[in-house]
């Protein structure tokens, strides 16, 4: 029976997946950020800036908690009738983290891991090269999401490292539209849900066991000018739900 259900994950497991096309192109750009827990608690503040580096797009989103933890991740891709990652690092380490990530690759499939799974484990080390999709996406979900406005769909792939490299396939769908406000106005946002899933014969254990990642979500408010407004889901593998939206800056006097 249960080699029968990992073949039925197994066929199920077969969607398609495509680069996605540029309807909205990426330029300079810069935002302040709140990361928080589901319940509204600050634990911390960042920003995500944007910058061209010729015909590259660096973007580099980061938080400082307040018990001095630190999440930054910088990617680089280029947009050329569609998004394409060019090369991709996140460092994260501190006592908000259960483990401690210094992780990068580049589109030429070369990747360095240094990663500590709990606080007293000892260290691991991997790398060398693998074979990339063209549709690696890590770092650009919420371009995934804005590309796709107001209600499509889409199929892309992620890369994980434990420490070894795990290709993941992640599915990104509009699944409703949410009001919120911005003083007196109205506005609305489409939520997307993006579900990872591991695939092949480890996926097909991962889901038997119900290892496979949780859901994310980002709110993408609707317009002319599509953006980010909310995320919420789980910064890394095991970590807990969080929320981050954009703030303002506060000012002494």
């Amino acid at each position: 029976m249960i080699v029968r259900c990992l073949l039925l994950m197994l066929a199920a497991a077969t969607a398609t997946a495509a680069p996605v096309r540029v309807r909205y192109p990426e330029g300079p750009a810069r935002g302040l950020l709140v990361l928080t827990s589901v319940d509204g608690k600050p634990l911390a503040h960042g920003e995500l800036e944007q910058w061209m580096e010729g015909p590259i797009v660096v973007g580099r989103l980061a938080f400082e908690f307040a018990d001095g933890s630190v999440y930054e991740q910088v990617v680089r891709f280029s947009q050329r009738r569609v998004f394409r990652l060019e090369s991709y690092r996140l460092r994260q380490h501190g006592p908000s983290f259960t483990e401690t990530v210094d992780t990068e690759f580049d589109r030429n499939g070369r990747y360095r891991v240094t990663r500590r799974a709990k606080p007293d484990a000892e260290e691991e080390r991997a790398e060398g090269r693998i074979e990339l999709p063209d549709d690696v996406m890590n770092g650009l979900t919420s371009i995934v999401c804005k590309n796709v406005m107001p209600d499509g769909a889409a199929t892309v792939h992620l890369v994980a490292f434990q420490p070894k490299p795990l290709i993941m396939d992640m599915q990104v769908g509009a699944e409703g539209v949410d009001p919120f406000r911005i003083g007196p106005l109205d506005r609305s946002a489409s939520r997307f849900r993006l579900q990872a899933r591991v695939t092949g014969v480890k996926g097909a254990l991962a889901t038997v066991v119900g290892k496979q990642p949780p859901a994310l979500f980002n709110w993408i408010a609707r317009g002319r000018a599509p953006l980010l407004v909310r995320f919420e889901g789980p910064l890394y593998g095991d970590g807990p739900t969080w929320r981050v939206e954009p703030t303002g800056p506060r000012w002494d006097r």
